[in-house]
Protein backbone atom coordinates (compact mmCIF):
# COMPACT_ATOMS: atom_id res chain seq x y z
CA UNK A 1 0.00 0.00 0.00
CA UNK A 2 1.34 3.27 -0.49
CA UNK A 3 0.00 6.69 -0.22
CA UNK A 4 0.97 10.06 -1.31
CA UNK A 5 1.20 13.51 0.13
CA UNK A 6 1.17 16.32 -1.14
CA UNK A 7 3.50 18.69 1.16
CA UNK A 8 1.87 22.52 1.89
CA UNK A 9 5.68 23.82 2.76
CA UNK A 10 8.06 22.13 -0.08
CA UNK A 11 11.48 20.23 1.12
CA UNK A 12 14.21 22.27 -0.58
CA UNK A 13 17.32 20.51 -1.55
CA UNK A 14 19.67 20.09 -3.83
CA UNK A 15 18.36 19.65 -7.48
CA UNK A 16 15.22 21.30 -6.70
CA UNK A 17 12.19 20.96 -4.63
CA UNK A 18 9.95 18.06 -2.82
CA UNK A 19 6.60 18.45 -3.32
CA UNK A 20 4.88 15.42 -2.48
CA UNK A 21 5.98 12.59 -0.93
CA UNK A 22 5.33 8.88 -1.04
CA UNK A 23 4.95 6.55 1.71
CA UNK A 24 4.08 2.63 1.58
CA UNK A 25 3.42 0.68 4.32
CA UNK A 26 6.34 -0.36 6.52
CA UNK A 27 7.74 -3.97 6.24
CA UNK A 28 9.11 -5.48 9.78
CA UNK A 29 12.37 -4.99 8.78
CA UNK A 30 12.26 -1.29 8.27
CA UNK A 31 10.55 -1.07 11.75
CA UNK A 32 13.53 -2.59 13.38
CA UNK A 33 15.22 -0.79 15.83
CA UNK A 34 11.95 1.02 16.55
CA UNK A 35 9.42 0.60 19.15
CA UNK A 36 5.83 0.36 17.39
CA UNK A 37 4.24 1.60 20.34
CA UNK A 38 6.07 5.09 19.62
CA UNK A 39 5.36 4.54 16.15
CA UNK A 40 1.62 4.48 16.72
CA UNK A 41 1.71 7.32 19.19
CA UNK A 42 3.26 9.55 16.02
CA UNK A 43 6.68 9.47 18.17
CA UNK A 44 8.67 12.46 16.62
CA UNK A 45 12.16 10.77 16.91
CA UNK A 46 10.72 7.32 16.07
CA UNK A 47 9.17 8.75 12.91
CA UNK A 48 12.42 10.99 11.78
CA UNK A 49 14.13 7.23 11.86
CA UNK A 50 10.94 5.58 10.05
CA UNK A 51 9.96 8.05 7.48
CA UNK A 52 13.38 8.12 4.97
CA UNK A 53 13.44 3.79 4.93
CA UNK A 54 9.63 4.12 3.44
CA UNK A 55 9.39 7.45 1.59
CA UNK A 56 9.72 8.51 -2.29
CA UNK A 57 11.96 10.13 -2.69
CA UNK A 58 13.88 8.78 -0.17
CA UNK A 59 14.14 12.21 2.66
CA UNK A 60 17.21 12.23 5.11
CA UNK A 61 16.84 12.55 8.93
CA UNK A 62 17.94 16.14 8.55
CA UNK A 63 14.92 16.72 5.97
CA UNK A 64 12.18 14.75 7.90
CA UNK A 65 13.47 16.86 11.51
CA UNK A 66 13.06 20.22 8.97
CA UNK A 67 9.40 19.46 8.10
CA UNK A 68 6.43 21.83 8.16
CA UNK A 69 4.72 20.58 11.47
CA UNK A 70 1.57 20.12 9.66
CA UNK A 71 3.11 18.28 7.10
CA UNK A 72 5.12 15.62 9.92
CA UNK A 73 1.64 14.68 10.99
CA UNK A 74 0.14 14.31 7.75
CA UNK A 75 2.88 12.09 7.35
CA UNK A 76 2.64 10.28 10.82
CA UNK A 77 -1.05 10.06 10.51
CA UNK A 78 -0.15 8.00 7.76
CA UNK A 79 2.04 5.81 8.82
CA UNK A 80 -0.25 5.13 11.65
CA UNK A 81 -2.96 3.90 9.24
CA UNK A 82 -0.94 1.37 7.93
CA UNK A 83 -0.51 0.02 10.89
CA UNK A 84 -3.48 0.18 12.57
CA UNK A 85 -6.13 -2.76 12.37
CA UNK A 86 -8.68 -3.08 9.68
CA UNK A 87 -12.31 -4.30 9.54
CA UNK A 88 -14.49 -4.41 13.35
CA UNK A 89 -12.96 -5.48 16.38
CA UNK A 90 -13.52 -8.69 17.81
CA UNK A 91 -16.10 -9.04 19.89
CA UNK A 92 -15.79 -7.79 23.75
CA UNK A 93 -13.09 -5.09 22.76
Amino acid sequence: MTETIQLKTPISREGGEVTAVALREPMPGELRGLKLAEVLMMDVATLIKLVPRISDPALSEAEVAKMNPRDFTQVGGTVVRFLAREGPAPPGE
